[in-house]
């Protein structure tokens, strides 16, 4: 069995995906179900997925929470919740007593939007944060690289919450460049409350042109800083199909780890997501 551990859904009819802007992210607006993604996780041999927060509006993760329950693919959700209001613990079991509650698994912001780049370690988001591990939920980090340091910070200063790195941290991939990234992950992978989902690669690369050869240095220090333990496998579907089909991802993930073990891959490609996410 497969986790796919990080994926989206998005109806424009619903609301607008403000982020979507520019000529390179034209193909993105459009809709995007379960309807499009199931057959073809189905197909690479996804059988549980996570589904992940787009945008900050508390609209959001009701919806997703109800779509968990009616969506037989979809194991856990990590939604959203502004973590600087007085009364975030109790909006936090608002969230689980809604239909699908029990599908929350996790919380994200779009950190990496945030103009200050120590955003994480501002007294009132500390507080939120507290409230998250406080619920036994994990907290999704989708951050710059240039970010990393204060991700560093904010895991040394909260061990009991799980912190789950998206995206690798969006290594500059494109540019071929791996440092600061590298050491800031090392320093991240360094705290034992940290893991990070292989996910979002192909689109830090260039969209066209991308090889696996290009990937390689980023995974690689990735396996060697968290271990396959602590590293989970996530499509990023749909804004992969910027760069890559699913199918694509998928095929390369396993390529990429090809030369790990079975108990090791396994570990990647299921039992971490189960694990951390209580899938």
């Amino acid at each position: 069995m497969t986790v796919d551990a990080h994926h989206h859904v998005w109806d424009l009819s619903v609301r607008d995906q403000e982020w979507i802007t520019g000529p390179a992210l034209r193909p993105l607006r459009r809709d995007f179900h379960m309807a499009d993604l199931e057959p073809q996780a189905r197909a690479a041999g996804v059988d549980r997925t996570v589904l992940v927060q787009t945008i900050t509006v508390p609209e959001e993760t009701p919806e997703f929470l109800a779509l968990a329950e009616t969506h037989e693919l979809i194991a856990g959700v990590v939604g959203w919740t502004d973590l600087t209001r007085p009364d975030v613990a109790e909006e936090l079991a608002r969230l689980r007593a809604l239909p699908g509650g029990r599908y929350l698994k996790g919380i994200r912001h779009q950190v990496q939007s945030e103009p200050d780049p120590e955003w994480l370690l501002r007294p009132d988001v500390r507080r939120g944060l507290l409230a998250v591990a406080d619920a036994g939920l994990v907290y999704d980090l989708i951050v710059q690289a240039h970010q990393l340091p204060a991700c560093v910070k904010a895991a040394e200063s909260l061990p009991g919450l799980t912190f789950v790195l998206d995206h690798l941290g969006k290594p500059p991939i494109a540019s071929g460049d791996r440092v600061p990234w590298a050491t800031a992950l090392r320093a991240l992978a360094a705290l034992p409350n940290t893991v990070a989902k292989l996910s979002g690669l192909v689109t830090e690369a260039d969209f066209a042109s991308w090889t696996i050869a290009d990937l390689r240095p980023y995974t690689d220090e990735a396996l060697s800083a968290f271990g396959p333990d602590r590293l989970m496998f996530g499509s990023d579907w749909p804004v992969c199909t910027l760069a890559a089909s699913y199918a694509r991802v998928a095929e390369t993930a396993g390529l990429l780890l090809g030369e790990l073990g079975d108990e090791e891959r396994g570990a990647v490609f299921e039992r971490t997501a189960a694990r951390v996410y209580r899938l």
